[in-house]
């Protein structure tokens, strides 16, 4: 009995001593204050709203593409659009009016409001911009992406800019927007303003950051024609959205738009993310002559984003060119005039003629020469048309370019005018 009796004991005892310890243990743990943040994370992300839903299936029957070809592959995004940036001609798209959460998209248009700025003098590359506590209170905040500025600092626009489309700085949009309408919401009113002014009938900003707020949104429609509109008025901007990290402060940053680290023909534009819409990407990017812009909004992941973007310039780039033909063997350089201080005026297209088609298309791409006028009487001003040229796929007119003088032509003097008078009888 006392042998059972010291056995029962022993091993109550070794019970009790190993819960004291698995006890002190866990205490430790917790106490620890990497595993604790750890725990507090998971916490954390156990309470967060939930992400975005996933990517729906997309039918190939719903995926235009140029040509009404068969559409290649459907991609995993709630939406997606590409152009041919040189015509606008539209080459593959689903879903691209479908509205949902633009996030750091919306830091689009405030590039494009600064880039206007410097455009009109209103600011120079160096001028020094004081960044406030508001600004600032985004640099400290752990939740978004930041440049780390500090409040009272004083930071050239160049630098914010880099900080604003490499970084994807929440507190460089802030203290931009600040700078050059006085505070946040007043350059908001300018970012509607100017999507207004160039057609973005689908977008409304609600701030110069694209953080999430009710009432905000865009599509890849949208987003597609902002950053076409952004290279054509400001071919500059891709200095910032090409460069592939940044550094500020001693702190180095790599784009977030990684394709660029993969795909040379890339040099741009913008990435964004946002839970509720998921991770997008807005891409430019230029091979033997032929410019794409794409946008591909709510994919899965940031991986996702690059790598479903790849395919899609990838495939357009073996698929289609974009064929300018050369008018100068088509419209003639100069056309007579009368009466005035030269016998002739230069004439020229208002712009290069360019169509995209298919790969292997391009010898059925030809110009029409219609002239309106065979001669001009002066005084001629500049930019007086005198015909037009028409682009022509296989025989087929695709649109008309006018076709204008490049100089004026003043009157010219008595005895010019008596032998022009001669010359037409």
């Amino acid at each position: 009995m006392r042998i059972k009796f010291r056995t029962r004991f022993k091993s109550r005892t070794v019970a009790i001593l190993a819960a004291l310890a698995l006890i002190t243990i866990s205490i430790r743990i917790t106490a620890h204050p990497a595993l604790a943040a750890r725990r507090r994370s998971a916490r954390s992300a156990a309470g967060r709203k939930p992400a975005a839903e996933a990517a729906p299936a997309v039918s190939l029957s719903d995926i235009h593409v140029l040509g009404d070809r068969p559409a290649p592959f459907a991609l995993d995004a709630r939406a997606a659009m590409l152009v041919d940036a040189a015509t606008g001609t539209q080459l593959y798209g689903y879903n691209e009016h479908l509205k949902m959460q633009p996030a750091s998209l919306a830091k689009l248009m405030t590039f494009y409001l600064v880039l206007d700025a410097l455009s009109s003098k209103r600011v120079t590359l160096t001028t020094p911009i004081t960044i406030s506590e508001q600004a600032w209170r985004l640099s400290m905040d752990q939740s978004v992406s930041r440049m780390f500025l500090g409040v009272g600092q004083q930071v050239p626009v160049r630098d914010l800019l880099f900080g604003l489309m490499v970084s994807s700085g929440n507190d460089a949009a802030v203290a931009l927007a600040e700078y050059l309408a006085g505070s946040s919401d007043a350059f908001t009113e300018q970012m509607n303003a100017k999507a207004k002014q160039i057609g973005l009938v689908e977008t409304h900003f609600m701030n110069p950051d694209g953080l999430p707020v009710d009432g905000e949104y865009t599509t890849a429609a949208d987003m597609v024609k902002l950053a076409r509109s952004l290279l054509k008025h400001h071919p500059e901007a891709v200095t910032y959205t090409s460069t592939k990290e940044f550094t500020f402060d001693k702190i180095r940053q790599r784009n977030f738009n990684t394709l660029l680290f993969y795909d040379a023909r890339v040099d741009g534009l913008k990435t964004g993310h946002v839970q509720a819409a998921g991770f997008h990407l807005v891409a430019s990017a230029n091979s033997n002559g032929m410019h794409l812009i794409s946008a591909v909004l709510g994919t899965p992941s940031s991986e996702k984003r690059r790598t479903e973007t790849e395919k899609l310039i990838d495939w357009a780039f073996r698929t289609f060119v974009t064929a300018k033909p050369d008018w100068h063997g088509v419209v003639p350089a100069t056309i007579p005039v009368y009466y005035g201080a030269t016998d002739t005026v230069a004439i020229a297209p208002v712009m290069q003629s360019a169509v995209t088609v298919e790969r292997g298309q391009e010898n059925k791409v030809a110009l029409q020469w219609t002239p309106s006028a065979a001669s001009l009487d002066a005084p001629v001003l500049k930019g007086t048309q005198v015909g037009a040229v028409t682009l022509m796929v296989d025989g087929k007119p695709q649109g008309a370019i006018p076709v204008v003088t490049q100089t004026a032509i003043a009157r010219g003097g008595f005895f010019k005018r008596l032998r022009d008078r001669f010359r037409l009888r």
